[in-house]
């Protein structure tokens, strides 16, 4: 398959299912006889989508959200990369976290919110830790299955050449790694955006997670349908970004 065919397939099929998604949608609206308040139109989602995206005011809660999964990006990698250097250089350090790695996903976010709001209080700075560490884990462990599969003939080949392990690992090592840390940032992100919508739920603050609190005291079902799917197009639009950039890492690697 040529480089245009992916292109053109990565473009139609997507797009195919949304229509037969919206139509089978429409089809069960249309004819089951369910409620409008609890399941809207295609037709009055979609007209209230672009009301929510050409109104002001909107962007406000949106860019709230988007400051504080990006802010939990930030704060989960800063601490995910170096703990997944120092796995993968330390055999000791990686025997101590690796149980309690699998522990900690067996905690759900929405159990953590309300120790946030004691330990922290209702502000953002919980929101971004909520975030971070629901980001954490992806990159971690993205970085550190990506640090492992550098060639060890390149390895060995620098330690032959006299480079030190620091070296080593900053101008080799994480270079080859940095798709699979790319990869795991790719999936982090759409989770923090699912921890700050959480995390607005359930310790307040002014983004879309608190909007979909009032559409739902409201039962506003339309509403929270539009917002919903706002996040999700955000969400997929950064997706894909993330994933180009890593598509192109990957090439100079390989070029």
């Amino acid at each position: 398959m040529t480089k245009a065919s992916k292109a053109w397939v990565g473009f139609v099929a997507p797009f195919s299912l949304a229509i037969a998604l919206v139509a089978t949608w429409w089809g069960f609206t249309a004819y089951s006889g369910v409620p409008k308040f609890l399941l809207p139109e295609p037709r009055d989602v979609i007209l209230r989508f672009f009301a929510e995206v050409f109104d002001a005011h909107y962007w406000g809660y949106l860019g709230q959200t988007l400051a504080e999964a990006m802010g939990g990006c930030v704060v989960g990698a800063l601490v995910a990369l170096p703990l997944a250097a120092l796995i993968h250089r330390s055999k000791w350090v990686c025997a101590a976290v690796n149980p309690f790695l699998g522990a900690t996903q067996a905690i759900p976010a929405i159990a953590l919110a309300p120790l946030l709001v004691l330990w922290v209080g209702y502000d953002m700075r919980g929101v971004v830790i909520l975030c971070a560490l629901m980001v954490f884990f992806p990159i971690l462990v993205s970085t550190v299955l990506g640090l492992r599969h550098v060639s060890r003939d390149v390895v060995e080949a620098a330690h032959i050449d006299g480079a030190s392990s620091l070296r080593l690992l900053v101008e080799i090592e994480a270079p080859l790694a940095l798709p699979s840390a790319l990869a795991g940032l790719r999936n982090g992100f759409t989770l923090s955006i699912t921890g700050a919508v959480v995390g607005e739920m359930v310790m307040g603050g002014h983004g879309l997670g608190t909007l979909l609190t009032v559409q739902r005291d409201a039962v506003d079902t339309s509403g929270m349908f539009a917002t919903i799917a706002l996040l999700c197009v955000v969400a997929a639009t950064i997706y894909s970004l993330i994933h180009l950039v890593e598509r192109r890492s990957r090439l100079v690697q390989t070029s």
